[in-house]
């Protein structure tokens, strides 16, 4: 009977990635007592991360002189899973979770992006700086970071009212909490960047205008241009089932944007979509990019960083006012004296 409940433990934690090794008795004594009532996937959920493992992770960061594996682990054990535990070990110690440095994770993420976008993209809207933020430092992204720097195996979370895209992600924001704790601001926001920032977004799809032409319209008053104008630049199969028109909004002589479409008005309007994007979405050079975190000097030695001169702060000129009728399915105020900023 014994020879059973080991073959049948050892080939249960198998499957479920665990390593024997890691477990303070296998096979524990409720399991000989009673295998048939005996859960492996909740015992193998309340076993500690192998030391290994812990120390793998944060060498793969970069920080392997820098974090010690207690507190890689606590990184990676969500709020949720301190009641599982206390459930089946009620006489053990309570393990440490992530609930505060996840906080601060956050906040630091969303800090480093919002500065990013806000010098990057500086006539950019408000609720699409805010989406962008939302995607390049959510829970779905942190979610994938975590994945791809192989955290996944050493969550330890419990499935309640909690999806584990949530608990994945406080992993990646734990991490830049700890950065910061050991290190200093410029260097979490260096690692933010390397593993956040550096992704390609695509910030046209982030855009949804509902009236467009007039929202043109306003932003070249704001300017004091003239007025936009629409001129058919070609046009094919015009007497045909499929036609197509290439439209073009011009101020003056000046091009605005371009558009085609199976229709004049469909060309137009995203004629006008186009000439919307071309200033929503002009950005600054890479190398003329300033970011207020910069003005933070790293202090501290980095082991396994280059240790390099930080840039000299410049802010950037302030961008125009904010154009907020028709950027968006949410706003609809209308300025009909839009005023000009200096």
């Amino acid at each position: 009977m014994h020879g059973y409940v080991h073959k049948r433990l050892a080939s249960s934690i198998a499957k479920l990635a665990v390593s024997p090794s890691a477990a303070k008795a296998f096979p524990p004594p409720e399991a000989i007592q009673n295998p048939r009532a005996f859960q492996a996937e909740i015992y193998a959920a309340l076993q500690p991360p192998p030391v290994s493992s812990l120390s793998a992770l944060a060498h793969r960061l970069g920080l392997g002189y820098t974090l010690s594996p207690e507190e890689v682990q606590q990184a990676c054990t969500h709020p949720s899973f301190v009641p599982l535990y206390q459930k089946y070990y009620p006489k053990e110690p309570k393990p440490k979770a992530n609930a505060n440095l996840a906080s601060l994770g956050n906040s630091l993420l969303g800090v480093f992006a919002a500065e990013y976008v806000s010098a990057s993209y500086p006539y950019m809207p408000t609720n699409i700086v805010k989406a962008a933020v939302s995607t390049y430092v959510g829970n779905k992204s942190c979610s994938a970071v975590a994945s791809e720097i192989g955290a996944a195996p050493l969550l330890r979370w419990h499935r309640t009212a909690l999806l584990l895209t949530e608990a994945l992600a406080s992993i990646s924001k734990s991490m830049i909490a700890l950065v910061y704790k050991h290190h200093s601001l410029p260097v979490a926001r260096q690692i933010a960047h390397d593993l956040f920032l550096s992704r390609q977004l695509d910030m046209r799809a982030l855009f949804k205008f509902r009236d467009p032409k007039k929202a043109l319209k306003l932003l070249v008053d704001k300017f004091n241009r003239e007025r936009p104008t629409s001129r058919l630049l070609s046009e094919s199969g015009r007497f045909t089932n499929s036609p197509v028109f290439v439209v073009g909004i011009y101020s003056g002589a000046d091009q605005l944007g371009e558009g085609f479409g199976s229709s004049l008005k469909m060309a137009e309007h995203r004629a006008a979509e186009d000439s919307l994007l071309r200033l929503f979405l002009t950005r600054t050079p890479p190398e003329e990019l300033r970011l207020p975190s910069s003005t933070f000097s790293s202090t501290l030695y980095v082991p396994d960083t280059e240790a390099g001169s930080e840039p000299k702060y410049a802010p950037g000129g302030i961008a125009m006012e904010e154009i907020l009728y028709a950027t968006s399915g949410k706003s609809g105020h209308f300025n009909p004296t839009p005023s000009i900023r200096d």
